[in-house]
């Protein structure tokens, strides 16, 4: 499981960077913003995939996606407050939060 963790936690942060990074360039060109951001979300897949079929040995698919979502969430935050120097609301912490309860509901046997 801890593969599975470290696998996505690396997918995300190629992910956030694929659909959030070129936010800091607006002026570049669209098609040239969608070419890298493809290019980087190639690594993702790297990560994702395997991630996603080593998860799947010991959780169910819905267990392996509210994980990934709390990752991303987690991720996205980082990035948000560190490469985009946006500011972390209360409201954003207190919706984590049930965004975490979820994945304790859901891993419960």
């Amino acid at each position: 499981m801890h593969y599975t963790i470290l696998l996505l936690l690396i997918s995300n942060v190629f992910m956030t960077f694929a659909w959030y990074g070129h936010l800091k360039f607006r002026s570049t060109n669209l098609l040239i913003v969608i070419l890298v951001s493809w290019g980087i979300a190639f690594f993702e897949y790297i990560f994702q995939v395997p991630a996603n079929r080593i998860g799947a040995r010991y959780c169910s698919t819905a267990q392996l996606k509210i994980i990934q979502e709390v990752i991303s969430l987690s991720v996205f935050s980082l990035f948000s407050i560190l490469y985009l120097k946006e500011q972390f609301r209360w409201n954003y912490a207190v919706a984590f939060l049930f965004i975490v309860l979820a994945v304790v509901f859901v891993l419960k046997k």
